[in-house]
C-alpha cells in the first residue's frame, strides 16, 4: 500500500510570509544524459513532463543510455540556481504520458500570492516512481558559491524497454507558481533497458508495446 509523508522545509509559515522573493531554481541533469540539449543553467526545464518552456520546447540531444534491468542506475544532478526543496525520479515504459503528476503541493497565501510550503512524498515509492524525497536541502550556499552535485543510485525494474523515459524533477519550496511547471522543474533521459535473464520480469510495470519506429 502506498503511504505518503509530507515534506516539511525548515521554515515556519510566518517565516515564509516574511521571506523575500527567491529567484527560480534551476538544475542540470548530468547522469544519465538528458534527452534535451541543456544550457549552463539547465534550461529549458520549466514545462512538464520533460522540460521546455512556453516559448522553447528544446532541442533533442538524441542521447540514449543503455542499461540492464534489475540493476542500479546512477543519477546525478547539478543545482545551478539554489532553491530549497527535493527531487523525485520516475520511469515511463511506453510514453511520457505514463509519468506521474508533479508532486502535490500545499501552498500558503502571502502578500505576493500563493507560495509552496510542503509537498507529498511517496514513502515507499510506487511504480512509476523509482525514488522520492531525494536530496532534501534548505541551506543556501555561500555568496558566489553553489551546491555540490547531488547524486545517488536508483534501482531499475527488471524489464525490457527500447525507449523508456526516465524523469527527474525538482520540487521547490518557498516558491510562487510558474507558468508552465507550477512548483516543479523537469528533465528527462531516454533509457534502453534490457532485462537480466537470470531475474524474473517485474510485474509491477506495464509491458512494452510494439514500436514501429
Amino acid at each position: 500500500m502506498t503511504s505518503c509523508v509530507r515534506f516539511a522545509a525548515a521554515f515556519t509559515v510566518a517565516a515564509v510570509i516574511a521571506a523575500p522573493v527567491v529567484g527560480d531554481a534551476h538544475f542540470r541533469l548530468l547522469e544519465p544524459a538528458s534527452w534535451l540539449v541543456e544550457n549552463e543553467r539547465g534550461d529549458p526545464q520549466k514545462a512538464g513532463p520533460c522540460g521546455g518552456s512556453n516559448t522553447d520546447w528544446g532541442t533533442p540531444s538524441y542521447a540514449v543510455t543503455k542499461v540492464e534491468g534489475g540493476s542500479s542506475l546512477h543519477v546525478k544532478v547539478q543545482e545551478t540556481v539554489y532553491h530549497p526543496g527535493h527531487y523525485r525520479v520516475a520511469l515511463a515504459v511506453n510514453s511520457p504520458l505514463e509519468l506521474p503528476p508533479d508532486p502535490v503541493t500545499q501552498a500558503i497565501d502571502t502578500e505576493k500570492g500563493p507560495r509552496s510550503a510542503t509537498a507529498t512524498i511517496q514513502n515507499p515509492p510506487q511504480a512509476p516512481v523509482l525514488a522520492d524525497g531525494l536530496f532534501v536541502h534548505n541551506t543556501r550556499p555561500d555568496p558566489g558559491g553553489r551546491l555540490p552535485p547531488f547524486e545517488t543510485d536508483v534501482q531499475l525494474p527488471n524489464i525490457n524497454c527500447r525507449k523508456c523515459t526516465l524523469q527527474v524533477v525538482q520540487w521547490m519550496a518557498e516558491h510562487g507558481f510558474n507558468n508552465p511547471g507550477g512548483y516543479t522543474y523537469h528533465h528527462c533521459a531516454t533509457l534502453q533497458i534490457t532485462a537480466d535473464p537470470s531475474k524474473p520480469i517485474d510485474a509491477a510495470w506495464p509491458a512494452e508495446r510494439s514500436q514501429t519506429n
